[in-house]
């Protein structure tokens, strides 16, 4: 069984070149399912059925693996016997046609007003500080993803109608709103955007004047969650996701919701936005006609 992996760790690195980080995720699988299938006497690739990936996955579940891993794991042994197959070694693909565990899917965590309150609550003048209070607004102001927000440029933003164009997932271009303070952050931003030299057109730029990396947001975000003392990690999604919810909790229009966070269904949009029992209840005894009570 070692050598034909052998061959395929070479395969990947020379043909396909894929990074190392990913080839060291294919490794580390790999390694656990072949002794997984040595400890239950399967010593070749020949023995391998669609029942024996099933019993893999069941062994691999008893092993405390979740959802998420049990499908990388399936998907890794699926495209190496699938290399197999295109080598000769086996005539067809056993893994082909048997699904991973449906996973759960686990609703983000949003922040609470005051807690937004509290990280957009800086006065500092200096221009780095300027900038992330305008991502930080706008992100929380237009529910926008990151990609969204780092690809802004300037011609982007219309500040009398206080809109911005965005272009989303499958390059579907819309037009969402921005608030006044995101307005007011943006605005000062580009009083000082100057000082950092930019290369472009960029709304964003970094301290080199380039147009800021995905990463280098995510970054910046992590470091005013610290600096404000927020008790959890602070990224773009959980803004995204804490428009949305306090959206919804205020206007209970999940299809307006939906459009301005660029969704194609509704059910992603459930997905997102989770309201607490009490506000549903709210909403309830003042929409049913059969829940309404006598004055």
């Amino acid at each position: 069984m070692q050598s034909w992996l052998q061959k395929y760790w070479d395969y990947l690195k020379i043909e396909r070149q894929v990074s190392p980080y990913t080839l060291l995720n294919y490794q580390h699988q790999l390694d656990k399912i072949c002794l997984i299938f040595q400890r239950n006497g399967i010593s070749n690739w020949q023995g391998i059925t669609p029942s024996t990936v099933r019993f893999l996955l069941a062994e691999s579940s008893k092993e405390g693996l979740h959802e998420k891993s049990l499908a990388l794991r399936l998907s890794a042994l699926r495209r190496f016997l699938s290399y197999l197959v295109q080598q000769g070694e086996l005539k067809v693909n056993p893994a082909v046609g048997i699904s991973p565990p449906k996973q759960q899917k686990r609703l983000p965590k949003n922040m609470d007003i005051e807690q937004v309150q509290l990280l957009l609550a800086n006065d500092s003048k200096e221009p780095i500080d300027l900038r992330d209070k305008a991502i930080m607004e706008l992100f929380y102001s237009s529910g926008l993803r990151l990609s969204e927000l780092q690809g802004l440029n300037i011609n982007s933003l219309n500040f009398r109608s206080r809109e911005l164009r965005v272009l989303g997932k499958g390059n579907k271009e819309r037009v969402v709103p921005f608030g006044r303070y995101a307005s007011q952050a943006i605005q000062q931003w580009l009083k000082v955007r100057l000082l950092f030299n930019p290369k472009d057109e960029a709304l964003f730029v970094s301290q080199l004047g380039n147009r800021m990396a995905a990463r280098s947001i995510q970054k910046r975000l992590e470091v005013w969650g610290v600096r404000q003392g927020l008790n959890s990690h602070l990224n773009p999604h959980k803004l995204r996701h804490s428009f949305a919810t306090h959206m919804l909790e205020n206007s209970s229009d999940l299809r307006a919701v939906q459009e301005l966070l660029g969704h194609s269904n509704l059910s992603t949009t459930q997905i997102y936005t989770h309201l607490d029992f009490q506000h549903l209840a709210k909403v309830y005894d003042l929409a049913h006609p059969r829940a309404k009570r006598k004055k």
